[in-house]
């Protein structure tokens, strides 16, 4: 105990550990960024109280541990803390209205961007919008309208810009989009979107600290403490790291390094050189996890091995070419990193996990969780349990089943998107499985992606009933099992001594409240490290005497 008092001790309704077999706890004490004590008793910590301690009463209240979003885009979120709204537009008159007023106010020949969260499902003409009518709303800037992260329409002049004409070669794994008399629409897919996006200047080093600041708070007020984001590239990181030195992030940050997209060896060999410098980065807040690649599309172009049944000469597409993907994932494990590798449809789920046999087999003793499948959208049982014998744990993201059955089901058909995320299934045989939001496809919220699991619901209704899981079983793909996949567990996870305090408070039990009430709940404080990062300003809400030496 220390002599000098606790940081923090909270009295609450509940505290729950999240230990098996632990009683429900009633106090919790912090000192520095620490979890030093808990007592079943609300008033069992007073000795650690002194004239420094911040005291929280918050009768009827429960305590949980921060919730991890194993699946996210952080910078994505804060880029779009500074570009067009358009995710706030109901039309495309008022989609194109937000351009042309960011227009009006930027100088002639500066890209203009868009947020990335929006689906075009959502606007009453149920329509992405054309090259022609973005250049409608200007044609004096390039524009980039960006649609989660599989996804691209510019203007002519963004067009013009990239040296894109009706003869450009499409780039394997890519599609340049054309309209029905075979014209050149700004529709850019996966490894096309490279043609342009490749002409975007540098972000500004403030303005993106400013928007990772706006962009991790907003995680942090639905009670997410930790993020892993995954499609950072080497510039993103280091504009982390300066938001880091400025105190601008409200969550621990996990990244995982872009990998795809690189032409030749010596592109990734070039990549690992750079990561170097960050191997050995012993920072609580900000780490690199591993490597990202992408094996096939997303919504509109994720393999499947059937038709799709909007085009039964269609099956999706690969991204990466699978012996190229085979080398480039053994020449990252080989330098002791991990990899996270997307493979949204059932035909990727195949060949991306013959791949990890072909790794695994080259490369014996590799620690465990060194090749992680991310979403593994559409799986079946034999799918499932192969990727369990050979030890390869998967991310899921019911928010973006949620945010984007709709969409999907024009392309996969009912039944597949039924079937999509089968968390019942992967738990049931023995998956290690944890829980994001794909942020922006889907929407962020640690509440919000317990009620979808649980329930299965979605903009167009339930969804694969059978594949719910419990409450508690959804807690824990947010937190023990999301520090496993991160090896943190030693760390964080759970509420106990020693463990650092990433807490969350709410205001009422999420495990007895009615599941529809889950779906919008928000913490009213979140504590990362015993930092408060969210809540009523941190005034001391009592201080008490001290009732003996702390």
């Amino acid at each position: 105990m220390s002599m000098s008092g606790a940081d923090l001790v909270i009295r609450a309704e509940t505290v729950h550990t999240l230990v098996p077999g632990l009683e429900p706890q009633r106090a919790l004490a912090v000192l520095g960024d620490r979890i030093v004590a808990v007592s079943p008793d609300p008033d069992g910590l007073d000795q650690w109280i002194s004239e420094k301690t911040r005291v929280l009463e918050v009768p009827g209240s429960t305590v949980l541990p921060t919730f991890d979003d194993t699946h996210t885009h952080l910078i994505f979120a804060g880029h779009s803390a500074h570009d067009v709204p358009v995710h706030e537009a109901h039309t495309l008159a008022e989609f194109l209205d937000l351009i042309r007023e960011r227009a009006r106010i930027t100088p002639e020949g500066q890209w203009i961007r868009t947020t990335t969260n929006w689906q075009e499902l959502n606007l009453r003409e149920r329509r992405m919008p054309t090259a022609a009518e973005l250049d409608q709303a200007t044609d004096r800037h390039p524009v980039l309208v960006k649609r989660g992260g599989h996804n691209d329409v510019v203007n002519t002049y963004a067009l013009k810009l990239a040296g894109i004409t009706e003869d450009t070669p499409v780039p394997a794994g890519g599609v340049i989009g054309r309209d029905a008399e075979g014209r050149l629409n700004g529709r850019l897919i996966d490894n096309a979107m490279g043609l342009v996006e490749r002409l975007l200047p540098a972000a500004d080093r403030e303005q993106g600290i400013e928007g990772l600041r706006l962009a991790s708070s907003r995680y942090a007020a639905t009670g997410i403490g930790a993020v892993r984001d995954c499609m950072v590239t080497l510039e993103d990181f280091r504009t982390l790291r300066a938001a880091r030195r400025a105190g601008a992030l409200s969550t621990r940050v996990r990244v995982l390094i872009a990998a795809f997209g690189l032409t030749g060896p010596d592109a990734l060999e070039s990549l690992l050189e750079a990561m170097e410098e960050w191997r050995y980065l012993d920072d609580p807040w900000l780490r690199v996890w591993g490597v990202k690649f992408v094996l096939d599309g997303g919504l509109e172009a994720g393999a499947t091995e059937e038709p799709y049944a909007c085009d039964h000469g269609f099956r999706g597409m690969l991204t990466a070419n699978p012996g190229t993907l085979t080398e480039q994932i053994e020449a990252v494990v080989r330098r002791g990193w991990r990899v996270g590798t997307h493979a949204y449809g059932d035909r990727a789920v195949r060949i991306l996990l013959d791949i990890y046999e072909r790794v695994l087999q080259r490369n014996p003793g590799l620690p465990a969780g060194s090749l992680v499948m991310e979403h593994g959208g559409l799986t079946g049982e034999e799918q499932r349990k192969r990727a369990v014998a050979l030890g390869i744990p998967v991310t899921i993201q019911q928010p973006l089943l949620h945010d984007t059955a709709e969409v999907e089901r024009e392309f996969w058909g009912p039944e597949r998107v039924a079937a999509l995320f089968p968390a019942r299934g992967w738990i049931d045989q023995g998956a290690l499985v944890t829980a994001g939001s794909d942020f922006p496809v889907g929407r962020f919220g640690a509440m919000r992606s317990v009620w979808g699991m649980t329930t299965r619901q979605t903009v167009i209704g339930v969804q694969g009933p059978e594949h719910a899981v419990t409450y508690d079983e959804a807690i824990a793909l947010h937190t023990t099992n999301a520090v496993r996949l991160l090896r943190e567990e030693h760390l964080r996870g759970t509420l106990t001594p020693g463990r650092l305090a990433d807490l969350t408070i709410w205001d009422q039990d999420p495990g007895s409240c009615e599941a529809e009430a889950r779906r919008d709940l928000n913490p009213t404080h979140t504590f990362v490290g015993g930092i408060q990062v969210y809540g009523p300003s941190p005034h001391y809400e009592r201080r008490t005497e001290p009732t003996g030496v702390a």
